[in-house]
């Protein structure tokens, strides 16, 4: 067996440990269907690369079960697909957490800061989105949108006046879907691509040490941030 087939059945090998650790290591089930289960779960990028794992397992079943010779095999992997089951690997056995690639000073306000004083600093800051607290709980995510909207809705009760105004007149109070949700310090990269696949409402990812809203913010994810990581 060439030494890019042994490195490719290695690597394959791990994948299936790790599989069956996830699904409680049941005795009957292949590697095919392991696959199209944790493929319904997002804690793990397998869903991502089910059409490449599925692939991958009639490689693996080639290599294993047809060989025509001690030293000869009808299947070889090429380079291509050992870089790609090796890449999937290292993303299901290490996968790249949210911290340190997304972490950044996040600013907060308090709900009773002025408006005028909050559009001040908006302005000079450029901030696009800004959590709002209530003596340190967390209240709503703030962006251009909602400000774009609140000033739509004040202009059609005449001049829009700031006077009297607090931040915590901005939060939307009409039941409309959050923009926001949390995660903890150790959420996998993975995991927050498919949140925001599977929400086109969301804006904005938070993060705080344990995901909980109330928690010191470490860092901030926008769609666009995940660009270059897709």
């Amino acid at each position: 067996m060439g030494s890019q087939a042994l490195a490719f059945l290695t690597s394959f090998n791990r994948i299936e440990k790790r599989f069956r650790e996830e699904l409680g290591s049941p005795k009957n089930m292949g590697f095919t269907q392991m696959v199209r289960r944790l493929a319904n779960r997002n804690d793990l990028p397998v869903k991502k690369y089910e059409p490449d794992l599925l692939q991958i397992a009639q490689l693996r079943n080639a290599i294993v079960h047809e060989h025509i010779g001690e030293d000869f095999i009808i299947a070889e992997p090429n380079q291509w697909i050992l870089h790609r089951i090796q890449m999937i690997e290292e993303e299901l056995l290490q996968p790249e957490l949210v911290l340190p690639r997304f972490g950044k000073k996040v600013t907060g306000f308090e709900q009773t800061l002025p408006l005028q004083e909050l559009f001040k600093i908006v302005a000079q800051k450029r901030y696009s989105q800004f959590p709002i607290y209530n003596k340190g709980h967390f209240m709503s995510l703030i962006t251009l949108r909602e400000i774009g909207y609140w000033t739509a809705k004040e202009s059609q009760k005449g001049q829009v006046i700031l006077k009297d105004k607090q931040a915590s007149d901005l939060i939307l109070k009409d039941g409309k879907t959050t923009n926001y949700e949390f995660v903890a310090a150790d959420c996998p990269i993975s995991k927050v691509e498919q949140m925001f696949k599977e929400n086109a409402t969301l804006e904005s990812i938070l993060i705080t040490k344990t995901g909980h809203p109330n928690g010191s913010l470490l860092g901030i994810i926008r769609p666009k941030d995940m660009i270059n990581i897709i």
